[in-house]
């Protein structure tokens, strides 16, 4: 590319500047606006208690506020008596509590117990009044279930109550049952319809435990959280000074474990002289499965040593040729510190941006749900014996007057799951498809508004000739402005492109999810290299759209112009680009392990009561594990938050410094932007202008 020629009316961020990218950004409209109609018809259409309440036989819903019947108690187990061509069991009723004894309708109507009959018409359809009824008519009318098996409450759901006891499976204390038609059966027969219960019950007693631990320790989790605040905001303001000193303290801690290590080598390698065995080649002793054996050769401390010192001496070299770029990086560092001292808010602004993405994925997650739950109650024929309609679809009002009844005397008309057949029912799959495109392209769009406006803001710090004087008044909500005002339709742009390749990385995920069971190789090969390609592509783009949001906010142009600008220009400074982000990665990777780590430690002396000072302070836990990970969690996110408004500045920064670099050469009419540290160090002046 064509280095930047200067401009007499370039001041920093462009003022007067217009909009650009409009189509995309009407298309953004349009897509937003289609969005929201998806959203009232999913809502519309939409019934979330689907997925909280349990349902009968009849698709009524079990558990809804004043109603008593919260549990739904299926009759039968899959399995064991149930014959339904459909897989869920076909008789369902809503019960206010679940079975606490094994009981069958014929022990209960003979008459051995008054009791058991009452308490057994609890589990029978509502319709049943007459007690008096013969047994056997009841069974076959399917009014009653035949059995009653001990059950636990699970999801409101009745679900036998398994457990083991020395390895033993048992339900009730029982090994075995009576299945109602007068046949023992085990227990074992049970598992199936009461898969991973008592998982789930685990589960949820820990989840039980877990909330108890947070009602007693969330204001102590919150000051953790706070410190770990401080202690993010304390380290950027430290960088300015400390920057320098980290970096060559880490340089040189590498290479004095290198020489460690060559001198371990080389001291291993001396050790084993004479030793019998020891001076076997590699290639004479080929591959060996027990890595330890390679350790006892003179040859392989030979190679170890002579790999160490080549990298030691390619460290060394690099540092002697790129000294001065590192220097460059720490100085931009110390500036990026500076900046953000002088613009504070900055490093409130990711609350809008976690704000916004907050309500980008409750949109999606709420309208995922309502599409899923848009479906209509689905009947289907159920039988016992055979029946040429059986698993045919029915309708409940008109089902007695048919001509299956007549046919198949002992058929019912029951609920069997939610469907539709409608033009609406059958393009739901692209609606949640719609939905997915959506929730990527606006938390996309979200993120490079973030990325665009800390961009305006730090690019008017930089190129104010003199800081912070020259810097306008409110320079957050200034960039925010011009971003929304004429910048839309670039940030649509880009955040599309990502949201395309994100999504096809998703249908890739899920298309290797379901070739899992398959034996296809070549299949399964060709599908993990599309997702490598993908993700290499995600990055890449990720990459340039955030160095093409720095040169929108600073010159107003279009996504592709100042995409391809930034691109050249950071290939022109290609060796500058490396050296200053592997700086920055080691310097924002030790400020989060300090800041997690230190907070962390803190957290784990003070809830496991190891301090004395205010032992008797910290709360009584069931895991003191929860609020220990919940501290480092957030102390994470939070160290992230303020350091990518500092990556940010950084980024920022060094672009601006090569534009000014570019553009200016220190004349009267054309002068350097830089601060004075980075002028002494390049030795660059201002002739004519005192220095800022």
């Amino acid at each position: 590319g064509t280095p930047q020629k200067y401009d007499p009316t370039f001041k920093g961020p462009i003022y007067d500047r217009g909009c650009t990218d409009i189509i995309c950004c009407v298309l953004l409209v349009i897509a937003i606006v289609g969005y929201v109609v998806v959203g009232v018809v999913a809502w519309t259409h939409g019934d979330p208690r689907k997925v909280i309440y349990p349902t009968d036989s009849r698709g009524q819903f079990c558990g809804q506020q004043g109603t008593p019947n919260e549990y739904v108690f299926h009759s039968r187990v899959r399995g064991v008596t149930c014959s339904s061509p459909v897989s869920s069991c076909p008789i369902q009723i809503c019960v206010s509590k679940c079975p606490d004894r094994y009981l069958t309708y014929l022990s209960a109507s003979s008459g051995y117990t008054p009791s058991d009959l009452e308490y057994y018409r609890q589990f029978c359809v509502p319709e049943f009044k007459d007690l008096q009824k013969a047994a056997i008519e009841v069974l076959k009318d399917k009014e009653c279930p035949a059995m009653l098996i001990p059950s636990t409450p699970l999801a409101r759901r009745c679900l036998p109550a398994i457990q083991a006891k020395k390895g033993v499976i048992m339900v009730g204390n029982e090994t075995t049952y009576d299945d109602g038609h007068g046949r023992r059966r085990n227990v074992t027969e049970l598992l199936e319809g009461a898969k991973k219960a008592n998982l789930v019950l685990e589960a949820r007693q820990l989840a039980m435990k877990i909330f108890e631990d947070y009602t007693v320790s969330w204001y102590w989790i919150i000051i953790g959280l706070v410190i770990a605040m401080v202690a993010s905001f304390i380290f950027i303001v430290l960088l300015r000074f400390l920057a320098g000193i980290m970096v060559w303290v880490m340089i040189v801690m590498v290479i004095l474990v290198l020489g460690y290590g060559i001198f371990h080598c080389y001291m291993e390698y001396a050790k084993l002289k004479g030793e019998a065995g020891s001076d076997i080649s590699l290639k004479d002793l080929g591959f060996q499965t027990d890595l330890r054996v390679y350790l006892h050769l003179r040859q392989t401390w030979l190679a170890f040593m002579i790999i160490l010192c080549v990298v030691e001496v390619v460290i060394i070299l690099l540092l002697i040729f790129l000294r001065k770029r590192i220097l460059i990086a720490i100085a931009l560092i110390k500036e990026a510190s500076r900046a953000v001292g002088h613009i504070m808010m900055s490093l409130l602004f990711p609350l809008c941006t976690f704000f916004l993405l907050c309500l980008c994925i409750a949109y999606w997650a709420s309208t995922a749900v309502f599409l899923s739950t848009s479906n209509e109650a689905i009947y289907k024929v159920f039988n016992e014996t055979a029946c040429q309609f059986s698993g045919q679809t029915c309708k409940p009002e008109t089902f007695n007057t048919s001509n299956v009844t007549k046919l198949c005397p002992d058929a019912q008309c029951l609920f069997a799951f939610y469907g539709g057949e409608t033009a609406y029912h059958k393009y739901l799959i692209v609606l949640q498809f719609f939905n997915v495109f959506m929730f990527f392209w606006l938390a996309n769009f979200v993120i490079a508004l973030g990325q665009v406006t800390l961009a305006g803001a730090f690019a008017s710090y930089y190129w104010a000739f003199k800081k912070p004087d020259d810097m306008p008044a409110f320079p957050l909500f200034s960039a925010f402005g011009r971003a929304l005002r004429y910048h839309t339709g670039s940030l649509a742009f880009g955040s599309l492109i990502l949201a395309i390749v994100q999504v096809i990385r998703v249908t890739l995920e899920y298309l290797d999810h379901r070739l899992k069971a398959a034996d296809n190789k070549f299949a399964k090969f060709l599908l993990s290299c599309l997702k490598c390609c993908f993700w290499c592509l995600e990055k890449f783009i990720k990459f340039l759209n955030r160095n093409a949001y720095i040169m929108i906010a600073v010159y107003g142009t279009n996504f592709c112009t100042s995409a391809r600008n930034a691109f050249f220009l950071l290939m022109r400074n290609i060796i500058r680009v490396a050296v200053l982000d592997k700086v920055t990665d080691f310097l924002f990777f030790l400020g989060k392990l300090l800041i997690v780590g230190s907070v962390g430690i803190l957290a784990f002396f003070f809830f496991t009561q190891r301090i004395k000072l205010v032992q008797d302070t910290a709360p009584s836990l069931n895991y003191y594990w929860v609020p220990i990970l919940t501290v480092i969690v957030g102390s994470y996110l939070i160290a992230h938050g303020f350091f990518s408004v500092y990556g940010m500045c950084v980024d920022t920064l060094f672009l601006c410094f090569l534009e000014d670099l570019e553009r200016n050469d220190g004349s009267a009419e054309k002068p350097y932007f830089m601060s004075p540290d980075l002028k002494k160090l390049l030795k660059k002046t201002n002739k004519g202008q005192p220095d800022a």
